[in-house]
């Protein structure tokens, strides 16, 4: 079919037959491997470089590479492509574009998918930015970079070169193009064992060979920041695979790549019906996987019996000295043996416990394999069995488990979202579903099952009015035994890095009250930190606000000065050139500030700190950082009372997006009184850090304030997470979107954070300037008030 090409390629010289010819065929190219819509953008694309009036190579260079760029990972790659070079053209050179249009095909090739490959332009953006003179190098050493590194390891053996090479324009060129002895050595360090890429083919003709069946692999960059890849997942029916594998414990990583693979089509063929997470913990859920995984992967060896050889020695290796996974916590290793015990029926756990959940597993899975309800069973009860052995610790040490064949078995369960979608943004789960009954006295007083209250219950009885016992002391039941109730939720945004957008009314918080401790907990702070007690009245003395202060010696100035007035006035009888410096200026030293103290109040902070090992005589008495946290907060908040402010106390935990608990300990209007330090005693720890949406909801409160400055300081031990989102950027640029949000609406955020490893992403995530880190965890009382001060000084 012939096609007009004129009003597309409007820069070409109409006579000019072999532009032409090259245009015709490669058209021709482009119908066998798009669809209409697909040549649709691609001519598209031909147009929006011709307005470019960079050159005809540019032009015909996009003519001819493109087909071969669609046919590698898809036509919906198009109109990203042509967008990206858009955006360069306005930093570099057309040769520079026409170099980096030519070196798509391989660059598609090598990356092997389409979300990775929009990674790649993102990377080509920020270097634009960052080391413009480096692009053209680059380009032409793009076969041997991608052949080595996947894109994380390029993206950060490119920063370290820009960081490097920031003002160097001749050192970035070295540098990019592989000339000097430092770019060498770090292209050396981000080599990964295995790449996916150059495997694809043999893994899907094992599959093949297995099951007699096509499988849908693709890869993923995995995280930026580290090293370290997303772990393997199934979703869309697609089988998600890190794109490089590093051996592991003495195992290549190509069989890292065959175990992995076998494990989730496994996962796909022998997964009849899902497993609902209705009801379950994230500690019981940790437990399920592990037998679910066992029992497809029963399944497995069982039809293809060299199947159990490669899972199995991932479990008898042994850690070397500079094992990345380290060694495993206690609850982790058992689960780790128990995961042995049914594989390997030869092996004999020297724990009982151990070896009679393996062997009644086993047993059933002998009698029926598809019983929808057997991993169910098992997991709860091994559950119930391991928290009488063992500690269960927080749900990121649960959910990084340190098999790296093993995916993160969100294939096979339920959550229900489908009542999200029908229930509208207000739909909690059933198991956080209370029903509020309206009853009468003797209703309630028949009805009522049991006295005693607790946090989840299945119904509540209200009564028209509150109801007082016989002796009246002014103070209802509900008052003295009935649980804080909830607020009703809120909705915020969260940001969508992937599409550049906003997911509105994503997250949901709700407010709500922890229990009450011992007020006197909070005063013995202040005896236990007497030191750092009286560096901080110090502290509080300097910022007091002094109200009206009159300053002599101004030549310009609200009042005059009668003493230096009359002293000049003799000065010019005398004949003498008086000092002009007569009036007082009159400033007024006044704090309008209000701040929120919001505290990560996670899983993670009920982590002991000290030198005594888990089981060791002396383990519980040692601190934890939950307990140095509210310590902290309360110096904090004794210094700001005293000297004044407007201040709240608030954390935060979440257990996914629905749920975004956030507790207020004190707030604004409320004096810290006994009431504030009991709230303040009884904080506890636990669920996850969705940090995003706690800011937001702190922004709010403190936008209801008058106040002329207003800061969040942020106290945290760890970076972004929660139990539903896997990758691990998701949440760290929804948090900067909210910081970024905050700053508009004139509320700084500063982070205090306590993870030794927070360099690789707190300062993208507040800014150079807007955070601090503490090394020791043991000074944080002694560092918040120190950076309070600093901040508002």
């Amino acid at each position: 079919m012939s096609v007009d090409f004129s009003e597309y390629i409007n820069c070409l010289d109409e006579n000019d037959h072999e532009h032409l010819e090259a245009l015709e065929s490669s058209y021709h190219e482009a119908q066998r491997v798009m669809s209409p819509r697909g040549l649709q953008n691609y001519l598209e694309g031909m147009r929006a470089f011709c307005t470019l009036g960079r050159g005809q190579d540019l032009v015909l260079t996009y003519v001819q590479e493109i087909p071969g760029v669609a046919k590698e990972v898809g036509e919906d790659i198009i109109p990203d492509l042509v967008e990206a070079m858009m955006k360069l053209a306005s930093h570099t050179s057309g040769s520079v574009i026409t170099l980096i249009v030519a070196n798509l095909p391989l660059a598609a090739s090598r990356l092997g998918d389409a979300e990775v490959m929009r990674g790649f332009l993102k990377l080509l953006h920020q270097m634009t930015g960052k080391a413009p003179r480096g692009l053209r190098p680059m380009m032409e050493n793009l076969d041997e970079l991608l052949s080595k590194l996947t894109l994380g390891g390029l993206r950060r053996w490119v920063m370290w070169g820009a960081q490097a090479h920031q003002r160097d324009l001749d050192g970035q060129l070295a540098y990019f193009g592989l000339q000097t002895e430092s770019s060498r050595s770090i292209l050396q360090s981000e080599r990964r064992g295995t790449l996916f890429i150059d495997n694809q083919r043999k893994l899907n003709f094992y599959l093949r060979a297995l099951w007699a069946r096509a499988f849908f692999m693709r890869p993923t960059a995995g995280d930026f920041e580290s090293r370290q890849g997303i772990r393997p997942y199934i979703e869309d029916f697609q089988i998600h695979v890190p794109d490089a594998f590093d051996p592991f414990r003495g195992v290549d990583g190509m069989e890292v790549y065959r175990a992995t693979a076998a494990h989730a089509a496994a996962h796909m063929v022998y997964t009849r019906q899902p497993i609902s997470a209705e009801q379950l913990s994230q500690a019981q859920m940790r437990m399920i996987e592990l037998f679910e995984d066992a029992r497809v992967e029963y399944l497995a060896y069982s039809e293809f019996p060299g199947l159990r050889k490669l899972w199995l020695q991932f479990f008898t290796s042994e850690p070397g000295e500079n094992d990345e996974f380290g060694k495993p916590h206690e609850t982790m290793d058992l689960m780790l043996r128990t995961t042995r015990a049914i594989m390997d029926r030869d092996y004999r756990d020297e724990i009982d416990i151990i070896n009679q959940v393996a062997d009644e597993f086993v047993t059933k899975l002998e009698e029926d394999p598809y019983d929808p309800r057997l991993s169910w069973m098992a997991g709860v009860d091994f559950y119930n069995k391991i928290v009488e052995i063992a500690k269960i610790p927080s749900v990121r040490i649960l959910s990084e488990w340190p098999i790296p064949y093993r995916d993160d078995n969100r294939y096979f369960w339920d959550f229900s979202e489908n009542m999200f979608e029908s229930q509208g943004i207000d739909y909690l789960p059933t198991s956080q579903q209370t029903v509020r009954r309206y009853v009468s006295l003797m209703e309630f007083v028949n009805d009522l099952d049991s006295e005693m209250t607790h946090d989840n219950p299945d119904e509540i009885l209200v009564l028209a009015t509150e109801l007082f016992p016989y002796e009246d002391m002014g103070v209802s039941y509900n008052q003295m035994e009935g649980v804080e109730p909830v607020s009703d939720p809120y909705h915020y945004n969260e940001w969508d890095y992937h599409v550049q957008l906003a997911r509105p009314d994503w997250a949901t918080v709700i407010e709500r009250k922890q229990g009450r401790g011992d007020p006197e907990m909070m005063d013995e702070i202040l005896t236990k930190h007497k030191p750092i007690a009286s560096r901080i009245r110090h502290l509080i003395d300097a910022l007091q606000p002094q109200g009206i202060v009159r300053r002599r010696g101004y030549e310009e100035g609200e009042e005059l000065d009668l003493n230096a007035a009359i002293r000049a006035m003799i000065d010019i009888r005398r004949g003498v050139m008086p000092d002009p410096r007569i009036n007082i200026r009159v400033t007024r030293h006044i704090r309008d500030l209000s701040i929120v103290l919001l505290l990560d109040l996670s899983e993670s902070t009920n982590e002991k700190i000290g030198d005594i090992a888990e089981g060791e005589e002396g383990y519980e008495d040692q601190d934890s950082i939950l307990d140095l946290t509210r310590e902290s907060a309360g110096l904090l908040s004794w210094a700001i009372d005293s000297i004044g402010d407007s201040f709240a106390v608030h954390g935060f935990a979440s257990d996914g997006r629905h749920d975004v608990q956030y507790y207020r300990f004190k707030d604004f209007e409320q004096s810290y009184d006994d009431e504030a330090k009991s709230r303040m005693a009884g904080m506890q720890g636990g669920l996850s850090t969705r940090m995003g949406a706690a800011l937001r909801h702190a922004g709010w409160h403190l936008t209801q304030q008058n106040a002329q400055k207003r800061l969040v300081l942020l106290v945290t031990d760890g970076e972004p997470a929660d139990i539903d989102e896997r990758d691990p950027q998701y949440l760290r640029h929804d948090t900067k979107k909210a910081v970024e949000d905050l700053a508009m609406q004139g509320v700084y955020t500063y982070c205090l954070t306590l993870d030794p490893n927070a360099d690789r992403y707190v300062a993208r995530i507040f800014g150079e300037n807007g955070y601090s880190i503490v090394d020791n965890v043991e000074r944080l009382p002694e560092r918040l008030p120190s950076v309070f001060a600093a901040l508002t000084g």
